[in-house]
Parts: structure tokens; C-alpha cells; sequence
């Protein structure tokens, strides 16, 4: 995994699947909270005027100077769950975003918290 303190520093990023192909741009990071490790970024798709934020895993995810590659393609993240650009998480939304992407979710405590 990558230091969890560097956070701010990725904002703005370019995330792009493994092929190069770019996703979206960081707009904040989720992290586990029973771990404190970033878990998923959350990714301004879209196109002027209609942004979202999308999420996306970060697991198996590195960061490079100018740009952080994920493990899923940008395909799967299309149809990802997503919020308003000035929305927030909802603990009724948690598992839609673990379940899209096959994470296992426990429910009855929050899970992911934004950094």
C-alpha cells in the first residue's frame, strides 16, 4: 500500500486503469476506517457541466509524480456508483459501492470515511 499521509498531495491526480487509459481526475480519497488506509477515490467523471464523483478501489493501486494507476479497468468504472460533485457518502450508498466492484462489506458500521 501507499503512506496514507501523503493524501493531499494526490488531489487533482490523473487516475488511469492499466492500460493507460484515463478515468477521471482525484478529487478526494475514502479511507477504511477500521484501518485507516485509503480504500477508494473518489473521481470526477463526466464532461462540462454534467461532473460526478465516481468511486473507485485504490487496493493494488500506485501512485507515480503525476498520475495513480488502479487495478480496475475504466470500463468497470463507468456504471460505478457515484454521488454529486458536492455530495457526501451515504451509509445506505456503502454497499452499492463495495458490491460493484465484488468487495466484501460488513454491514452496521460505517465503513469508509473521506480524507
Amino acid at each position: 500500500m501507499f503512506p496514507a499521509e501523503n493524501i493531499r498531495d494526490w488531489r487533482t491526480m490523473n487516475v488511469v486503469d492499466p492500460d493507460g487509459s484515463k478515468i477521471g481526475t482525484l478529487e478526494s480519497v475514502y479511507v477504511d476506517t477500521t484501518t485507516d488506509q485509503p480504500f477508494f477515490a473518489a473521481v470526477t467523471t463526466g464532461f462540462i457541466g454534467r461532473h460526478k464523483l465516481t468511486f473507485v478501489p485504490l487496493t493494488g493501486a500506485t501512485v507515480a509524480p503525476d498520475h495513480i494507476t488502479v487495478t480496475v479497468s475504466k470500463d468497470l468504472t463507468k456504471n460505478a456508483p457515484s454521488i454529486d460533485t458536492d455530495g457526501e457518502l451515504t451509509v445506505e450508498q456503502e454497499p452499492d459501492v463495495f458490491a460493484h466492484y465484488s468487495l466484501p462489506y460488513t454491514g452496521g458500521v460505517r465503513r469508509l470515511a473521506r480524507r
